[in-house]
């Protein structure tokens, strides 16, 4: 009789026990998916809001576009110089040159406004995960929570059928 109110006890000492270690290492986890999620909003802020213009390769670009600029203003001056053009000739030719700046700055803006959708598409295929990764953590913790309570609910109808086979015998 002893031995079964022992073996009772123990059993939902280790139940409570259980419950309590699954808990904390659910809290942990969820902890950790959490800070990981702050992490990919901070990302996802700062990479959303970059001005396309200023990503190295835009500035490339438009650097290389200008020298080419640059290069043809001074062939176009050069040749009127020399072959006595006229002024609206080179004012045409800088009028074109300003269109192809116009023109790789427009490029950049278009290919800056897909790689936001990029990025918004990763973050949030990635939040969703986490969010999924969430539920999951405390769908377990619940079924820990209820394991834990039914040793616990089990355990005392145990040590109560030992308490009423033990008056029965008196």
């Amino acid at each position: 009789m002893i031995g079964s109110l022992i073996g009772t006890a123990i059993s939902t000492a280790a139940s409570i026990y259980g419950g309590m270690k699954a808990s904390e290492a659910m809290k942990e986890a969820k902890s950790g998916l959490e800070s990981y999620r702050r992490k990919n909003q901070d990302w996802y802020e700062r990479r959303y809001n970059e001005d396309a213009t200023q990503r190295a390769d835009a500035q490339a670009v438009l650097t290389r576009v200008e020298d080419d600029i640059r290069k043809r203003n001074r062939a176009a001056a050069g040749t009127q110089a020399v072959m006595g053009g006229t002024e609206e000739s080179v004012a045409a030719a800088k009028a074109a040159n300003n269109e192809a700046l116009a023109s790789a700055a427009a490029n950049i803006a278009a290919n800056g406004d897909a790689r936001k959708d990029a990025i918004e598409s990763q973050y949030l295929q990635t939040d969703a995960n986490l969010m999924q990764s969430l539920t999951e953590i405390e769908k377990e913790r619940a079924a820990a929570i209820a394991q834990a309570i039914g040793g616990v609910t089990k355990t005392s109808g145990n040590i109560g059928s030992l308490i009423d086979q033990y008056v029965s015998k008196s």
